[in-house]
């Protein structure tokens, strides 16, 4: 089968592989659709990162580079192992791409996605989306029922989102500002109102993503280089600031602008993945109380995102913006979303 496949910086190539077969309790899925996430770009431009060097196997996979690339993705189930009576060939599902090891204190306790030896379908071996077939364990496994396989790879960064929103306690009745309107603080941005959250202030510079901001639902969006964002934000909330903000960006000025517009006794939840380490003034945090969450991907979040897309709280086709076969994945795929990432949320790509 085809599969595109990561060997090093600026290095993605189509191979012809074996196609994998199936175990007893797993479950082949036929690919129809994998989103390109923030993280394969990441890769591309700078790794290997989270991809195992040549030198360093993953601990759990035993993989190293090349390794095929796809995290987010959702087909029909092609074939079922010994043990599985509980899917059907055809189904839509989407696959959850977590490889862990099931033995750890967070994996003991539920948090599987802080595993100590965490890894990655699509980033650390066992195959990837961008490929025809993936074959992984049932628990994996979460059927879509009538929702399209496109949506399907949207569940995903969706569930980053959900995740972020669930620990951060926001309600009906709260305030919530989101940092940046790229791919994931839009998912964010959906997933409060989801949540029932009516004042959703988005802070971003970029006249494209301000836009779809307020396409995904936000109330106020403030343009960072205008004015002082702190007092914008204390404007909105009657000088109260915002009971959860999100730091969706990654850079120094914007998590303190993010802890310095939450409330006295809010919640600031960083989503970001940092290429650095970050600066806190801690006086920030300690002369107001408050809370700084971290948010890594999702646990247990999947079968309530589904939910909530298919019950209409969360439209995930404004999220789309290209869809494109395999082969023309460098050219039309991680190229156009590295030069025009403003006018770009998700490219779908069809293995």
């Amino acid at each position: 089968m085809k599969a595109a496949r990561f060997y090093g910086r600026n290095d993605i190539r189509i191979d012809d592989i074996p196609e994998p077969a199936t175990r007893p309790g797993t479950v082949k899925v036929e690919v129809e659709w994998c989103g390109i996430c923030g993280t394969d770009l990441h890769e591309y431009l700078d790794g290997p990162i989270f991809a195992p060097p040549a030198d360093a196997p993953h601990p759990l996979t035993g993989e190293t580079v090349p390794i095929t690339l796809g995290h987010e993705f959702a087909g029909v189930v092609a074939e079922v192992g010994d043990g599985v009576d509980d899917v059907r060939i055809g189904d839509r599902v989407v696959v959850e791409p977590y490889i862990i090891c099931g033995r750890c204190d967070a994996c003991r306790n539920g948090r599987y996605n802080v595993c100590q030896s965490l890894g990655f379908v699509g980033l650390s071996g066992y195959g990837g989306g961008f490929s025809q077939f993936v074959v992984a364990e049932r628990r994996w496994i979460h059927p879509l029922g009538e929702l399209a396989t496109d949506v399907g790879a949207l569940i995903e960064p969706l569930a980053v989102a959900y995740h972020a929103v669930r620990l951060s306690g926001a309600k009906p009745s709260h305030s919530a500002v989101v940092f940046g309107a790229g791919p994931i603080g839009l998912v964010t941005t959906a997933s409060l109102r989801a949540a029932g959250v009516e004042q959703v202030i988005v802070v971003e510079p970029a006249t494209v993503r301000k836009a779809k901001a307020e396409i995904a639902g936000a109330a106020n969006v403030i343009d960072p280089t205008v004015g002082d964002v702190v007092e914008q934000i204390l404007d909105l909330t009657d000088g109260r600031g915002a009971d959860v903000s999100f730091e969706c960006a990654g850079i120094d000025a914007v998590l303190s602008s993010a802890i310095r517009s939450t409330r006295a006794g809010g919640t600031c939840v960083n989503v970001a993945i940092w290429g650095h380490e970050a600066r806190v003034a801690m006086n920030d945090l300690v002369f107001r109380e408050i809370d700084v969450l971290g948010s890594l991907a999702y646990a247990n979040d999947p079968p309530a995102t589904i939910e909530m897309v298919a019950s209409g709280r969360v439209d995930p086709y404004q999220f789309i913006t290209g869809r494109i076969a395999l082969d023309d994945i460098v050219k039309s795929g991680f190229e156009e979303l590295i030069s025009n990432k403003e006018e770009n949320v998700k490219i779908l790509v069809k293995p």
